[in-house]
């Protein structure tokens, strides 16, 4: 007989009504990235803050303002007029910006407005609009599939077979895309239903030097200035059915749209962000903190580091090559300083003394009460146990995450992948190989195109083979090793590799896109050394793969079990209990409010600092004036300096800051994946878009304080630059103003 464990079933009563409940000291926490089904629990201080919004209708993924919010898989967005007109960040629209810009038409230097509809262009190959449609609890449905009995690898197996199986059902909707997420570490699962849009077009983005202003250097910091803002369309067929691209698509039609505010918030005003948050760990263990501040960050960071220096060593004096990696390099830098950031933030905080302290007091509950020793014990020494377990390997699993790190050697083992998973029933296929995931899979071969130079790639790869090469022999790969005559020392790789890149034909995209379909005898019959290589590792790499597998499988028998002893103990002192942050849609809530960072973060240029000792919650024009300098990435369009210079701020002007505002700070809980977010006032009008956090919030992943704040693009500002200097006046219009 399959059961649940005890304490996921007592947990079950308590998420009814374990959603929030107050601080004891009854002051207000805008802590938490909340589902929309529990903003009702929250009415009493959303209404005091200001919401003018009912919070009932807010759970309705069908209504306003939750189905105007989207997501393009990794940032948020929304939509802003009844033509499918979508507002995003410019960072998450980079990607598409370089895929359609060129040495001798640079779009990401100069910007790019389509003239009209005819003019837009299409987003880099696999981009998406997805908007959620329902979300329907599937707990019960995944538990039934589990016993206590199970070891890590069938647990896993049942779990991955139970979400592909509600999966498999819910895309029976044709042009919809489905998946399970599982919440409180797995202790509640839904099934997440959106309308996939395949035809995306970038419409408006401006120059790098607005939308990027202050670059690396002004990342996570505050007082800060940028535009970072773009505009994409969603297109449909004829019929209104998702479609791929085609000059007869038409623009999507929305069921709902967010009105669009011009003019943003005031200091202490309400403001709200949905979207797409990425992942949180907030309820993970003092061991678990200690692992990722003490060795996981600082080790990360410099491999960004010296990744990013690896390429643009390989890609100087090439500006093709440059604009191909753009952005990813400006991925690897905005991590590096995240990591930075964390490293620091965390040695000024008491994080893990204050985790040192709950599970100390934790542990002193569970003792108190027989029941709950009975209930709880096992689990905090199984978990501490397997923690421990999976930190012992934790060097030798970060070289092998990133020995493959080459674009041809990735695409010749998802390819060779792809032909022996498709010897299999459709069901029993690995998640990323079944039928539903093809077209995905044929535009990420695509899309390897515009982001690969082979000079670059292989010094990538060179990199990374180099810290694989340091492991100990027993922790290498012997297929791998054997394949490419690697040891600590071998002085002939270099070469090795360049006769790779000469002999492979996967650098041209037809040839990648023929191997689709193809069978594993093709693959084995190769003589292309990717491919060879690609085989001659995959029996081993499946069976490291099964071995991660087994060991995320022991943990999704703990976790949910962990968080039903914390749910458990925070309602007994009146504490918030929200899920961790896991790409599904959610809700943040809080004020437009400066604050006081620790001693010697402020910078030097005044605007949005209050005396010596506090940050103001907006900046203005003045601060661009006064950081510019001429040169990347403190640079400004000539237009933009001279409307400021002749005060040219027409009704976006702000009597009380004497200009237009640019950014503005918020309380608000946020993390990556948010970015983009449409940031609404109280009527649920966009008011700006939430673009990144402080350098005080950077470990908000892992903790929340009164010092965490959000960096909001205003909307005048956004508004402004487009009727003012990038001549968008009729997306200003379309949009309602």
């Amino acid at each position: 007989m399959k059961t649940k464990h005890p304490a996921v079933l007592a947990a079950a009563a308590l998420l009814a009504g374990a959603a929030h409940a107050a601080p004891a000291d009854n002051s207000i926490s805008t802590e938490g990235m909340w589902q929309p089904h529990q903003l009702p629990e929250l009415s009493d201080e959303l209404r005091s803050l200001g919401l003018e919004l009912d919070p009932e209708s807010m759970t309705e993924l069908t209504d306003f303002p939750m189905n105007a919010v989207i997501s393009l898989g990794g940032c948020s967005a929304s939509f802003v007029s009844p033509k499918g007109l979508v507002i995003t960040n410019h960072h998450c629209a980079y990607g598409s910006i370089s895929y359609n810009s060129t040495e001798d038409r640079d779009l990401l230097a100069n910007g790019f407005l389509a003239g009209d509809l005819s003019g837009e262009l299409p987003a880099a190959p696999g981009s998406r609009v997805y908007v959620t449609v329902s979300m329907d609890e599937v707990t019960d449905k995944v538990n039934s599939r589990l016993s206590d009995d199970m070891d890590g690898a069938a647990r896993f197996a049942a779990i991955e077979d139970a979400e592909k199986s509600l999966v498999a059902e819910c895309e029976k909707d044709p042009g919809h895309r489905c998946e399970v997420y599982s919440y409180y570490g797995g202790l509640n699962y839904y099934l997440v239903k959106q309308l996939e849009i395949r035809d995306v077009r970038l419409v408006h983005a401006p120059a790098s030097s607005i939308g990027k202003f202050g670059g690396d250097i002004d990342n996570w910091m505050w007082p800060r200035h940028t535009g970072d803002y773009a505009f994409y369309r969603a297109y449909v067929g004829k019929d209104g059915s998702p479609a791929d691209y085609s000059e007869d698509n038409v623009p999507y039609k929305p069921k709902h749209y967010l009105p669009v505010a011009a003019k943003g918030p005031e200091e202490g005003d309400f403001v709200m962000v949905a979207g797409y948050p990425g992942s949180t760990n907030r309820y993970r263990t003092a061991q678990e903190v200690k692992s990722n501040f003490d060795w996981y960050y600082p080790t990360m960071q410099k491999v960004l580091k010296e990744w990013s220096q690896t390429i643009a060593a390989a890609t100087a004096d090439n500006k093709d090559a440059e604009l191909k990696y753009a952005s990813l390099v400006a991925r690897l830098n905005n991590y590096s300083k995240n990591f930075t950031g964390m490293m620091e933030g965390y040695q000024r905080s008491d994080l893990l003394q204050r985790k040192h302290k709950l599970e100390k007091d934790l542990q002193a509950w569970v003792e108190s009460d027989k029941a709950r020793r009975e209930k709880y014990q096992s689990t905090i020494d199984e978990l501490d146990a397997l923690v421990a377990e999976k930190q012992s390997t934790r060097e030798r699993d970060l070289a092998l995450d990133y020995m493959d790190r080459s674009a041809m050697l990735g695409a010749a083992r998802k390819l060779y992948r792809l032909a022996m998973e498709s010897e299999k029933p459709d069901a029993e296929r690995e998640p990323g190989y079944q039928e539903r995931d093809l077209t995905r899979f044929t535009e990420g071969q695509k899309r390897i195109e515009r982001s690969f130079h082979p000079a670059v790639d292989k010094q990538i790869w060179l990199y990374f083979l180099q810290r694989y090469g340091a492991l100990p022999e027993k922790q290498r790969i012997a297929s791998f090793d054997e394949f490419l005559n690697i040891d600590a020392g071998n002085s002939d790789l270099d070469a090795a590799l360049d006769k790779m890149y000469a002999e492979t034909e996967l650098t041209d995209t037809d040839a990648r896109l023929a191997w689709i379909g193809k069978e594993p005898e093709d693959f084995a019959n190769s003589e292309d050394p990717f491919i060879q290589l690609a085989v001659a590792v995959y029996d081993e790499m499946l069976a490291r793969e099964e071995q991660e597998k087994s060991m995320e499988g022991r943990f999704a028998q703990l976790r949910p079990q962990y968080m039903a002893l914390l749910i458990d103990y925070y309602r007994t002192a009146g504490k918030p209990v929200y899920p961790d942050a896991n790409s599904s849609l959610r809700v943040t809530y809080g004020q437009v409010k400066g604050y006081t960072p620790p001693a010697g973060t402020i910078t030097e240029v005044a605007d949005g600092n209050d005396g010596e000792d506090s940050f103001v919650p907006f900046t203005t024009l003045r601060g661009i004036q006064a950081k510019y300098t001429g040169e990347d990435p403190f640079d400004a369009p000539e237009a933009l300096l001279t409307a400021i210079d002749e005060k040219d701020f027409g009704r976006y002007y702000d009597k009380q800051l004497n200009s237009v505002p640019v950014n503005f700070l918020s309380t608000l809980d946020i993390t990556g994946g948010n970015s983009g977010s449409p940031t609404m006032n109280g009527r649920g009008e966009l008011v700006g878009l939430v673009f990144d956090g402080t350098y005080d919030s950077i470990n908000a992943d892992w903790d929340f304080t009164d010092n965490t704040r959000a960096i909001h693009v205003d909307i005048a500002y956004i508004l402004w630059v487009m009727e003012n200097i990038d001549g968008a006046g009729y997306l200003v219009q379309e949009m309602g103003l």
